[in-house]
């Protein structure tokens, strides 16, 4: 008998779940939560926030954000501008940061790496920028010391700011690539067997 290829019945799809909520944002937290169906998680990426912390931290940033612009190419205003950032970290009992001293300027990340690495604007920026940057380094390793940061998130600045790494010593021991015969004799003997015709001569 001929056979056909008729493909099984799966069935009638599953039925949409409702989902009980006031506002569009509301039902989508709750599909989140459900799919992660763990109680540990029910607050995920929120878990050290208090009420009020994402709104002070925004406005925070806002400050340096609405600062008056600077003239970045006079070394003067540069230096200026890292000491006010550093005075307002102090006044508002801040950590200050890379980012936040760029915010502070009016420029990007990157564009303060390249003054310190000395890329560019070398003979006016770098050493201004290097030393901001090692009481950045300062304050990370303190705040590292003392148990004021978490781990992984120290980890994090500390590799894409400053240069640490991970480091891990391979030691290799070598054994004897010809075996633990060592008498030259002996050795000869050995190989001329798998050599004949071969004339292998020892000192």
């Amino acid at each position: 008998m001929p056979t056909t290829n008729t493909p099984a019945k799966r069935g009638r799809p599953p039925k949409p779940k409702e989902v009980k909520a006031d506002t569009v944002e509301q039902a989508g937290q709750e599909i989140v939560r459900q799919k992660r169906k763990r109680s540990d998680l029910e607050n995920f990426g929120e878990e050290r926030v208090k009420p009020g912390d994402n709104a002070r931290f925004l406005r925070n940033a806002l400050i340096g954000y609405s600062l008056p612009p600077i003239d970045i190419s006079d070394p003067a205003q540069v230096e200026q501008r890292i000491k006010d950032y550093f005075l307002h970290c102090v006044e508002k009992d801040r950590k200050p940061s890379v980012v936040g001293m760029a915010n502070w300027l009016g420029i990007d990340r990157t564009t303060l790496n390249s003054w310190d690495r000395g890329e560019y604007r070398e003979a006016t920026h770098s050493h201004i920028v290097k030393k901001a940057m090692t009481i950045l380094e300062e304050l990370y390793v303190d705040y590292m010391m003392n148990g004021k940061v978490n781990p992984g998130s120290g980890c994090f600045i500390g590799k894409n700011h400053f240069g640490y790494r991970d480091v891990t010593e391979n030691v290799l021991t070598m054994n004897n690539p010809l075996g633990a015969e060592s008498d030259p004799s002996q050795m000869a003997q050995k190989y001329q067997k798998a050599l004949p015709g071969t004339t292998i001569e020892t000192e």
